[in-house]
């Protein structure tokens, strides 16, 4: 099994199944049953041992509870991040109105998750009947994740991390940089969203094609004037705590279906890596 099985497996399956389109029981409208929410996804391949993933035990990156490959699997060798694009849809939908978040946006922010999920755990199974060991992070008992932290939380030491972050993730692993609104761009742009799988099976590493952090980031500023709620500031970068803040008001309005996504929209890294100044 080689990384071009790998890819082709996952472009096909993100074509075929029914879990990329929005079913009709579930539209939040008629006119919106059989959208497809993914376009093909783009994949980047690290060494388990990369050092990027070390150096996410940083507190200015993560944090010491940021758990390496090898502790989700002890037999790890590759790291697999891919990014999975919204439709031109789901993205035009959303730049319609910038006070709340489209019906189109819902369900890439919620049924895309769920299908990223069925994703990942068909890549996983396709490692396994290889006879590879394979783990999906996020979907392993010991993952956790916290925005503020709440009465009896384990990690009270902790605001807005997670001990698998598959934006940092993607990073290393060469898929892209941040940007100023704290999404990652790729050469598909940061209108989407990340999975990711550790596997036992050895693949030759991407090379990165960039250094910095932030190296894909015009600063453009247009992220800053999407925002609702003023959440994003060239000085400052994002504001957690207020994006937090409406999209919980996105959840009260919009139940059981919650998102924003403005400041990924109407960008010039929208759906690329913009041209750097």
């Amino acid at each position: 099994m080689n990384k071009q099985n790998i890819i082709e497996s996952a472009c096909r399956f993100v074509r075929e199944s029914k879990g990329n389109y929005v079913a009709e029981d579930i539209a939040l409208s008629p006119d919106l049953a059989g959208m497809k929410i993914y376009e093909d996804p783009i994949f980047a391949f690290a060494t388990a041992t990369d050092e990027g993933f070390l150096k996410l035990k940083d507190p200015v990156a993560i944090g010491e509870h940021f758990m390496l490959p090898a502790q989700w699997l002890p037999q790890a060798k590759t790291v697999i991040s891919f990014f999975l694009p919204f439709t031109d849809v789901i993205k035009e939908s959303n730049a319609i109105d910038f006070s709340w978040p489209s019906d189109e946006w819902l369900h890439g922010r919620i049924e895309g998750q769920a299908f990223l999920m069925q994703l990942a755990q068909y890549i996983k199974g396709e490692l396994i009947q290889e006879g590879y060991e394979s783990v999906v992070p996020t979907m392993e008992q010991g993952f956790w994740t916290q925005s503020i932290p709440k009465e009896g939380s384990p990690h009270p030491e902790v605001t807005f991390t997670s001990n698998w972050s598959e934006r940092h993730v993607a990073f290393v692993c060469g898929l892209g940089t941040f940007g100023l609104s704290k999404g990652l761009i790729t050469s598909k742009g940061l209108c989407g969203r990340f999975g990711s799988i550790v596997t036992s099976l050895s693949l030759p590493p991407d090379p990165k094609e960039y250094e910095e952090v932030y190296e894909y980031c015009s600063m453009c500023g247009v992220c800053v004037e999407n925002c609702p709620v003023d959440a994003i500031t060239l000085e400052n970068g994002k504001d957690h705590v207020s994006c937090l803040r409406f999209v919980d008001e996105t959840l009260e309005k919009h139940a059981p279906r919650y998102g924003c996504g403005k400041c990924q929209i109407g960008v010039p890294c929208e759906s690329g890596i913009p041209c750097r100044r």
